[in-house]
């Protein structure tokens, strides 16, 4: 008899669930060739930390490291420090400082597949810059500290440029002077105000329109200097007509939680590399795809990819900026850390209904590695959250 499970449907009622998905292999993989595959992965709370919720909790280092190793393993590359791992949002600067030097040293100048680091401005008290000047001082400093430490750069969007600029001008005489900065081409970061209401507006300009031609021109610019561009705004058609402007030799790296498979596999002319929060807990799926795509076999890189993109759209339903708290659910499901945990005591912020939609979903896409311990640990949260039995 298979296991089952009983959960809250989607009216709250009692529902008994049958599990039904065949684990994917958790298979040791090279990097694709046809892409780069980055997963922004999040960081493990230690749930024993005698530090604060209110002041960040601490972090299980060991099984931070493991989970990358995990990651890295399959072949799929790390975009360190980003928002998946709290970045700005529960996980300091001083954090995430620490995690990215700890990774660079951990896997050293060539690791088994593509690592990058977020360089912002986070360092900065929310409303201290006076001005595009000390946004500057602040890319410059992390740059250098980073790159001091191993790490290839992402230039995350600044909520502090966001709130200081006045308009396209100052968005450029930021950029240049950070990438001036950069030892070697950097990835961009524009990160939709769905993912962080303080963007609202960036790159100088209120339209989407009006933005991208503000990046754009940035881009143009310093086009040796930016190795690629991730955009994460949700919207699939605005990402292809983005990227067909972009100089040659410029990537564009999806960050569309929403239309990933679609935008990955390209329209045959141009295809997204991948710089996705949801390749977290999709890494076997996402690897066995890509070795897929490789093998010049896209029907089968859908086949794996396609059934993720439920999960991914109820992981990232509204409000999309607690889509970390599902991603820590299902890496506890897994094995990958011990309790349901989050820096700043965040792991609340989605619904039970939510949590056992995930787990359905996740059981579904073969996503759960060790069903009987997934089952054992989802009955626990059910109970402690009043669901027991």
């Amino acid at each position: 008899m298979g296991l089952k499970i009983t959960l809250p449907d989607d009216d709250g009622a009692r529902q008994e669930y049958a599990l039904r998905g065949e684990p994917l292999a958790v298979v040791k993989r090279p990097p694709a060739k046809s892409r780069i595959a980055l997963s922004a992965a999040h960081v493990v709370s230690r749930p024993d930390s005698a530090v604060h919720p209110s002041e960040g909790g601490a972090i299980d280092w060991e099984a931070t490291m493991a989970f990358r190793r995990h990651l890295l393993e399959q072949g799929l590359g790390v975009a360190e420090a980003m928002d998946t791992a709290q970045r700005g949002m529960g996980l300091s600067y001083d954090g995430a400082r620490e995690l990215i030097e700890r990774t660079c040293a951990e896997f050293g100048p060539k690791p088994p597949a593509p690592i990058f680091a977020g360089c912002g401005t986070d360092h900065l008290a929310a409303g201290s810059a006076q001005n595009v000047d000390d946004v500057i001082d602040a890319y410059l400093l992390q740059a250098e500290q980073l790159q001091r430490a191993g790490a290839r750069l992402i230039l995350m969007a600044s909520a502090e440029l966001a709130r200081v600029a006045q308009g396209p001008e100052d968005y450029a005489k930021a950029y240049a002077a950070a990438l001036a900065a950069c030892e070697q081409p950097v990835i961009l970061h524009w990160l939709g105000d769905m993912f962080d209401p303080r963007l609202a507006g960036y790159w100088g300009a209120a339209g989407l329109d009006a933005a991208a031609a503000s990046c754009l021109e940035i881009i143009a610019a310093h086009a040796a200097k930016v190795d690629g561009i991730k955009i994460s705004l949700l919207d699939k058609q605005r990402e292809i007509d983005f990227r067909r402007r972009l100089p040659d030799g410029v990537r564009l790296y999806t960050g569309d939680d929403f239309n990933y498979p679609e935008l990955i596999a390209g329209d045959g002319e141009r295809h997204s590399d991948a710089l996705l929060g949801i390749f977290d807990p999709i890494a076997p799926a996402a690897a066995a795809a890509l070795a897929a795509l490789d093998d010049g076999d896209e029907q089968e890189f859908r086949r794996l990819l396609d059934p993720t993109v439920a999960l991914s759209r109820l992981m990232f339903e509204k409000p999309t900026w607690h889509y970390k708290a599902g991603v820590v659910f299902l890496a506890w499901l897994n094995g990958h850390q011990r309790g349901y945990a989050m820096l700043g005591g965040v792991e609340g912020m989605r619904s039970l209904r939510h949590l056992a939609g995930l787990f359905r979903l996740a059981d579904g896409c073969g996503l759960l590695a060790d069903p009987e311990l997934a089952v054992r640990r989802m009955k626990l949260l059910l109970e402690t959250r009043g669901f027991g039995a």
